[in-house]
């Protein structure tokens, strides 16, 4: 299972808000979603036909590109994503990373256009955490790279961590170090990897990016900062070639790669959740099967006569 690009509350509420312009209502929404992204809805009673989105980003490691607490290249892949039907506010609200404006009654009526618009900007945390790496692979695309790039590139996409690149002209290796705070789920992540890299042999994923796992830092991240490589769950590489990248790849590739560690920490959850539901209809049924039991009796007859049964101790006494 692969997660969604957009998020569905977001996507939600502002469906919800496109659909009710004529009603002056006040929202004002706050939650966090997977690797501690925040968002920020707010519409007043005054204006209701505008909404403040503002997201609120992990502050980014010192190896991560970044400008400005965002992610490089994000606000131009934000205008080319949105066009002018959003307006970025400077300075962003304050806690956060970004702020948009919209502004209902600019948008066109045609229902089609406005869910399709309203589903993109649902999807803004994809717009802003993959800018630098869209950058890498729109190069790769057209087998070229980028010229203000350094030979590994460092991109932000968990709390204090960071993936890497190495761009090339003909193909871009990405390395993962996996790290895990729980050492069950150190354990389950280790396997599931292991057995994730061995489908990949498969001929029916034969066009899929290679894929590798080591214990130990690869060859490629020689030269990374020596506090980024600890990895106790190992680490797991991808070779993009230009094929998976080529015109809508694009933006799943980006995505993929964007969140590959929170998909395994999802796959990784719902193992051990499957694991102990297990368990527990094991002892379910053994507490079941112990309950249903008679207790052995201590004598047995024989000739409506009882005896009792020695033990090696009775007989050496006698």
């Amino acid at each position: 299972m692969m997660l969604q690009s957009h998020s569905r509350f977001l996507l939600q509420t502002l469906l919800t808000r496109a659909q009710n312009l004529d009603k002056a209502v006040e929202l004002d929404y706050q939650w966090i979603e997977f690797d501690d992204v925040r968002y920020h809805v707010q519409v007043t009673m005054k204006n209701p036909s505008i909404l403040l989105l503002s997201v609120s980003l992990p502050n980014p490691p010192p190896e991560a590109m970044s400008f400005d607490g965002l992610p490089l290249g994000a606000i131009e892949a934000i205008k080319t994503a949105y066009g002018t039907g959003f307006q970025i506010l400077d300075p962003p609200r304050d806690g956060f990373s970004l702020t948009l404006k919209l502004n209902f009654s600019k948008l066109r009526p045609d229902e089609a256009y406005r869910n399709s618009l309203l589903t993109k900007l649902a999807s803004i945390r994809e717009v802003v955490m993959g800018a630098p790496l869209k950058i890498i692979l729109r190069h790769l695309a057209s087998r070229t790279v980028a010229p203000e790039l350094d030979r590994l590139v460092a991109i932000m996409h968990r709390p204090n961590e960071t993936f890497f690149l190495v761009p090339q002209a003909d193909k871009v290796t990405v390395a993962f170090p996996m790290r895990f705070k729980d050492s069950v789920d150190t354990i389950l992540a280790t396997s599931f990897l292991k057995q994730f890299v061995e489908a990949r042999r498969a001929a029916s994923l034969s066009s899929a990016p290679s894929c590798s796992w080591s214990p130990t830092a690869p060859q490629e991240l020689e030269g990374a900062p020596k506090e980024t490589l600890s990895a106790n769950a190992g680490f797991v590489t991808f070779v993009i070639m230009p094929r998976h990248v080529e015109g809508e790849k694009l933006d799943r590739t980006v995505w993929n790669l964007s969140t590959f560690h929170a998909y395994v920490s999802y796959h990784v959850k719902c193992s051990e959740g499957f694991m102990h539901t297990r368990m527990r209809r094991r002892v379910e049924s053994m507490i079941q099967a112990l309950d249903q039991a008679k207790p052995l009796e201590k004598t047995r007859s024989m000739n409506n006569k009882s005896f009792k049964r020695l033990g090696l101790n009775d007989v050496n006494s006698k």
